[in-house]
C-alpha cells in the first residue's frame, strides 16, 4: 500500500479497499505514517466523503485498536445514550443514573467540552475528587456493581480514533458527516452495548443547525450502530435556546440533581424522558412510552433515581456534600425592550460560556467550576424592559464581563407570537 496513491485515489472519487483503509489506519497508529500524510488523507475524505462499506471497514479498525468491554455475563440489558452537541444539556448525567434504577446498566464513555457545547466530564469533574479516568477493567466492575458509570476516552480505548480526532482539530476536518460517524459509533460500539439512543440536537446551538443536515448525519450513524448489531434509536431535539434553567458547569450538576428529585425544569424532563423512553423500550422494560414515564416517574418519586446518582459518583470517588460554589462575580443581563422572545442565538451562548470559564478555547485551559448563568425566560415568553432575561455569575471579573458581551445581543423580542417544540418528528 503506497499511501501517496490512496491520497490520490480518494481525490479522484475512488473508494479506499478494506486492506489499504486498515494499512493506511494501522500505520498511522503505529508511527508508521506522519501526520502529514495522514492529514492528506482526511482532508480527501472531507472533501470527497466516504462509501458506507468504508466508513464500516473505519469504525472497524477503530475499534479494534484497542480494547473494549464485554458485559455478556449480565442478564439485563446493557445500552447507552449520545447526545451531539448542545448548550445546558445535562441529559446523561439524569438518564444514566435514572436508567441504572430501573435495572438497565449503563457503561457510558463522555465527552469533554468541544466548541461552544459544555462537556459532561467536565460538569462532573466539579464534584471533588470525582474520577474520569478509571482503567477498563475497573471500570466494568464498577459498572457490573452499580449499573452505570461514566468514563473518559482512555489511551486503552479506540486509541486510532483519539489520534485522528485530535488531528482532525488542527486540519479543519471536525465537520466531516465521515468522521463525525466513525468517532463517535466506534467508541460506543466498543462499550460492549446492546443498545443506543442518539440525541440528535438540531438549531441554533447545535452543530447541525438544520434538520437537513442532521438527518444525514443521524441515518449514517443509525446505519453503522444497526451494522455492528446495536439497536440504535434517534431523537430530534430542539436546541434553539439552552435547555433547562442553567447553562455552565457545577450549577448543571446540581439542576440534574433537581431532575432526579422531582423537581426539574419541565423541557429538560421532557427531552431526559423522551431518550429514556426509547432504552425502556428496547429493553422491555416498557411497552411503550406512556408506560416508560410511569415507572421512571415513580422511581424518581421514591428516591431511587437520585440514590443511585449517589452511588455512581461515589463510587468514582465524587464527594456531592463538598460540591457547592459560590461564584464571586455576577451579572445580570436584561430586555431592552416590552414584547415576545423570538429568537436566541444559542451557540453564541454558549461562546460567552466557554469565556467565563465553561469551556476551552486551548486544551490547557483551566475551567471554573463556579461558572454559568441562569435562564430566567425562553422563546415564546412575554417579557417587560428592565427585566432580566439572563444572570450571569463566574469567579473572575474580567472573564465575566467578556462573556456578558457575547450573551447580551442574543435574544431578539418582538411582538409576535411564537411557540418553539421541544421536538422534531
Amino acid at each position: 500500500m503506497n499511501p501517496h496513491d490512496v491520497i490520490a485515489a480518494k481525490n479522484s472519487g475512488k473508494s479506499i479497499s478494506t486492506t489499504d483503509l486498515y494499512s493506511f489506519i494501522s500505520g498511522y497508529v503505529e508511527d508508521r505514517i506522519d501526520d502529514t500524510t495522514m492529514s492528506g488523507l482526511l482532508k480527501a475524505i472531507f472533501d470527497h466523503g466516504m462509501t458506507h462499506d468504508e466508513i464500516y471497514t473505519m469504525v472497524d479498525i477503530m475499534i479494534h485498536s484497542g480494547k473494549q468491554m464485554h458485559f455478556e455475563h449480565l442478564n439485563e440489558y446493557v445500552c447507552d445514550k449520545h447526545s451531539i452537541g448542545g448548550v445546558g444539556d445535562k441529559t446523561s448525567l439524569v438518564i444514566a443514573p435514572l436508567l441504572a434504577s430501573a435495572g438497565l446498566y449503563l457503561p457510558m464513555i463522555a465527552g469533554r467540552s468541544l466548541g461552544h457545547t459544555g462537556g459532561t466530564l467536565d460538569k462532573l469533574e466539579t464534584i471533588p475528587g470525582f474520577r474520569a479516568d478509571i482503567p477498563l477493567d475497573e471500570f466494568q466492575k464498577l459498572v457490573k456493581n452499580n449499573h452505570s458509570g461514566i468514563l473518559a476516552q482512555t489511551s486503552e480505548i479506540c486509541p486510532a480514533d483519539g489520534k485522528i480526532y485530535a488531528l482532525r482539530d488542527i486540519t479543519g476536518t471536525i465537520a466531516s458527516v465521515p468522521l463525525i460517524v466513525g468517532s463517535i459509533m466506534s467508541k460506543k460500539i466498543a462499550e460492549g452495548i446492546q443498545g443506543l439512543v442518539l440525541d440528535i440536537k438540531v438549531g441554533s446551538g447545535s452543530f447541525m443547525p438544520t434538520l437537513d443536515e442532521a438527518t444525514e448525519l443521524a441515518e449514517m450513524l443509525k446505519e453503522v450502530g444497526e451494522h455492528f448489531g446495536v439497536r440504535t434509536d434517534l431523537v430530534y431535539s430542539n436546541m434553539d435556546q439552552p435547555l433547562g434553567r442553567f447553562s455552565g458547569m457545577w450549577c448543571e450538576v446540581r439542576e440534574a440533581i433537581n431532575c432526579l428529585s422531582g423537581e426539574g425544569p419541565k423541557d429538560t424532563m421532557a427531552v431526559c424522558f423522551k431518550l429514556a423512553s426509547k432504552l425502556m423500550i428496547q429493553s422491555g422494560k416498557a411497552k411503550d412510552e406512556t408506560e416508560s414515564d410511569s415507572i421512571l416517574n415513580k422511581l424518581i418519586e421514591n428516591g431511587s433515581a437520585y440514590e443511585k446518582f449517589e452511588v455512581m459518583t461515589a463510587a468514582q470517588g465524587g464527594d456531592l456534600n463538598e460540591a457547592e460554589y459560590s461564584p464571586s462575580y455576577t451579572l445580570d443581563i436584561v430586555a431592552e425592550t416590552n414584547g415576545i422572545i423570538q429568537s436566541m442565538n444559542t451557540t453564541e451562548i454558549g461562546w460567552g460560556l466557554v469565556e467565563m470559564g465553561c469551556g476551552r478555547k486551548h486544551k490547557d485551559d483551566i475551567l471554573d467550576s463556579s461558572a454559568g448563568l441562569e435562564c430566567h425566560h425562553k422563546i415564546g415568553d412575554e417579557v417587560q424592559a428592565g427585566e432580566k432575561l439572563f444572570t450571569c455569575f463566574c469567579n473572575n471579573k474580567e472573564r465575566l464581563k467578556k462573556g456578558v458581551e457575547k450573551i447580551s445581543n442574543t435574544v431578539c423580542i418582538s411582538s409576535e407570537k411564537v411557540e418553539l417544540s421541544l421536538f422534531y418528528n
